[in-house]
């Protein structure tokens, strides 16, 4: 006996995987434009419609135009200074008042010619 899967076969878990991704980048993206949550939230409802409006698409073809088209408005959409968590890498706080060990000292500056001392 088969158990018949209500995803069709054309969804792998790729799809699945690409389309989870795309769904975040358009949300994080979005949020990046807002401060206030509360308006950010009428956005957020705005682009779920938007992927629930082409959740029954199973043309490959289809779905090809709708990626391309969702991939082009969030690189046109895209906000030019993203928010950046402060200790996260390229944050605020990313690698401040690291405390200096001798491995990651700077070397002496050696061989470099001092002109002050040449003055006498």
């Amino acid at each position: 006996m088969s158990v018949v899967s209500s995803v069709s076969p054309s969804f792998s878990a790729a799809h699945r995987i690409y389309v989870k991704s795309l769904y975040k980048r358009a949300l994080v993206d979005s949020l990046n434009w807002y401060i206030r949550r509360d308006l950010w939230r009428n956005k957020a409802i705005e682009i779920r419609a938007e992927f629930e409006r082409n959740r029954n698409v199973t043309d490959p073809r289809a779905l090809a135009s709708i990626f391309e088209k969702a991939e082009a408005e969030l690189a046109r959409t895209q906000h030019p200074d993203p928010y950046r968590p402060a200790l996260f890498p390229d944050g605020t706080k990313w690698e401040r008042n690291i405390p200096v060990s001798s491995s990651n000292a700077v070397p002496a500056l050696r061989g470099i010619h001092d002109h002050e001392s040449d003055r006498s």
